[in-house]
């Protein structure tokens, strides 16, 4: 499956109702987010059951500015809902392949865990 572009409206449910998801935010006019959609895509064609969204940050200027956006590509990882990954710039699809299994084998339940004590405080 390749990448699919998502809007702030669809968003949240796109986090909610999967497992791992990676989000590119990238613009038009940016060379380097053309260079690293390339690698992108040829990832996300290689993982069918891990969802590799795009946002655009000219079009989604709220969901930039929310996550503070400030270099692109940038790119998000989220797995459960909690952000386990997010580093401005390109990498080549090797890095990019281990990141996703990295993804896959990382345990988020201390991280939730925690996230509840501090909610009951």
């Amino acid at each position: 499956m390749t990448s699919l572009n998502v809007s702030s409206a669809e968003f949240q449910s796109l986090i909610d109702e999967n497992s791992i998801v990676f989000i590119d935010f990238w613009a038009d006019w940016c060379a380097p987010c053309k260079q690293f959609s390339k690698v992108y895509e040829q990832v996300a064609e290689q993982f069918p059951n891990i969802k590799f969204a795009k946002v655009n940050i000219e079009a989604e200027q709220q969901l930039s500015d929310f996550f503070e956006i400030r270099s692109i590509p940038h790119l998000m990882v989220f797995k459960e809902g909690i952000v386990i990954y997010s580093n401005a710039g390109s990498m080549p699809a090797s890095t990019l392949k281990e990141l996703v299994e990295q993804a896959v084998a990382v345990d988020v339940s201390a991280i939730k865990e925690e996230l509840q004590q501090k909610e009951t405080k």
